[in-house]
């Protein structure tokens, strides 16, 4: 009894009062695991791990056109191996097992679900079979990601979100890409919380694409299936199923939540039975007055896709994984913006915001937009790396709990886990990912009423 009674002393103790570090000095000095030993801090908190991560098993359920994209991508990331894959098409899943050759095949996902070598699972299916896929996975003990929106339905969405936050042994992380990319997440650390654009103003997104989004089949009800895109009972449009990324930066970005959105829907151009327009505005505003206006269109692709902040000081321009920023005359003076490259847009001159962008062009010289290179890491692999190292390392926290604890105290599980999480790789989280959908959902309504639609601050509610 007083071996138990001590236990709960210290581990009280470390509750109220100490963190991992302290803990470790209690246990003899043994790190938790490589991410909080190899990591820079950033001003949110999250890290840029430089550790060697441990391979994190997965399954991938879902092997259409976007799961073998995910295959493909965790073929370049060797702590990623897939050991099962699953689709309910045999075509697809052959496919699949083409590039995954040593993964077992399934044709049910709760066989894959049973499956002791799948340590995480990630789910590429339709939106609308997100939901009791994800709630399985979180059942079965797998940490799980998501791809974005969570579902189709708020009601849905929030099942998701209940259950993932309940499950506080197994990570659980939405694919919003955005949220782990490293030119995206260097840009909000240091430079929008830095506040550099002055007041916020407004933001304008948008996503040109000259495409059908309709995909063939010599099989006539596997077309209809894999053309769920197109049907608004099941679907949330451009709006939600590609425009999710950039609704959630400006949320992330303001760090606000939309209180209404009105919104323009037509089918101007695909008329081909489908009943989801394929050109869509939305404008968004938020509490302080703050708007974000967002586009999308499948009939035109010039200008393709981009987003636009505004503020008193500045504006910042963000295409292709790149930003510059066009300061205001009457702006301050920042001092690092001496020393940035410059790049010309017509008569505006535009600071460069990437990554490693240091360098200044030669006085008084212009010079094309974008000239440094492209970042060789994708947002996908970026999404998947941070989701295999979390998960890792959400796995070594727990397990370093009850070997000392015990499992019983979910409560001391939950709080010790709030501290071990400071070490995380940026990513986005399960509030993240609900909060997205809610404001997909609600973006997409506006557009197919034509009109607007207030959205209640309960809807974003997260207890």
């Amino acid at each position: 009894m007083k071996k138990e009674n001590q236990m709960d002393l210290n581990r009280r103790d470390f509750l109220r009062g100490g963190s991992l570090a302290t803990m470790m000095m209690m246990m003899g000095g043994v790190p938790l695991n490589a991410a909080e030993e190899k990591a820079e801090v950033n001003p949110d908190g999250t890290t840029n791990y430089k550790g060697e991560a441990k391979p994190l098993p997965v399954g991938v359920i879902g092997c259409g056109r976007w799961g073998r994209e995910i295959i493909q991508t965790l073929s370049t990331i060797p702590f990623g191996p897939v050991v099962a894959i699953c689709d309910t098409y045999g075509a697809y899943l052959r496919r699949a097992g083409r590039m995954a050759k040593e993964a077992k095949q399934y044709a049910d996902y709760r066989e894959l679900l049973a499956d002791d070598n799948v340590k995480g699972v990630i789910v590429a299916t339709p939106t609308h079979q997100h939901k009791q896929i994800v709630l399985d996975a979180l059942a079965a003990g797998k940490h799980v990601y998501c791809e974005a929106p969570l579902a189709h339905t708020i009601d849905d969405a929030r099942e998701i979100l209940e259950a993932a936050r309940k499950a506080i042994t197994v990570n659980f992380q939405p694919g919003l890409q955005n949220r782990s990319d490293k030119q995206i997440v260097n840009l909000y650390n240091y430079r929008i919380k830095a506040s550099v654009i002055g007041t916020p103003l407004k933001a304008r997104g948008q996503y040109h694409r000259k495409m059908s989004w309709r995909f063939t089949s010599p099989n006539p009800e596997r077309e209809k299936e894999i053309n769920w895109r197109l049907k608004r009972d099941i679907s949330l449009g451009l709006l939600g199923e590609l425009g999710i990324h950039q609704l959630d930066m400006i949320n992330w970005f303001f760090g606000l939540l939309p209180v209404s959105v009105m919104g323009v829907g037509s089918l101007r151009h695909w008329d081909d039975g489908r009943d989801v327009p394929d050109n869509v505005q939305a404008v968004l505003r938020y509490p302080t007055g703050i708007f974000h206006s967002y586009e999308a269109t499948i009939c035109n692709s010039f200008n393709a896709e981009m987003t636009k902040l505004y503020g008193t000081d500045s504006a910042i321009l963000m295409r292709d994984r790149h930003a510059w920023m066009f300061k205001e005359a009457d702006a301050p003076l920042l001092g690092w913006e001496v020393y940035s490259r410059k790049d010309t847009f017509y008569n505006e001159s535009g600071l460069v915001l990437g990554a490693g962008a240091t360098k200044q062009t030669t006085h008084g010289a212009k010079s094309t937009p974008s000239t440094e290179e492209a970042d060789p890491i994708s947002p996908l692999q970026y999404s998947l790396q941070a989701f295999l190292i979390n998960s890792y390392d959400h796995g070594a926290a727990v397990q370093d709990f009850t070997s000392m604890f015990g499992a019983d105290d979910k409560e001391a599980l939950r709080e010790y886990l709030v501290d071990a999480q400071k070490s995380r790789v940026a990513a986005a989280t399960v509030e993240d990912g609900y909060t997205a959908t809610v404001t997909a959902i609600k973006a997409n309504e506006a557009a197919l009423k034509n009109g607007v639609v207030e959205i209640p601050e309960s809807l974003f509610k997260i207890s």
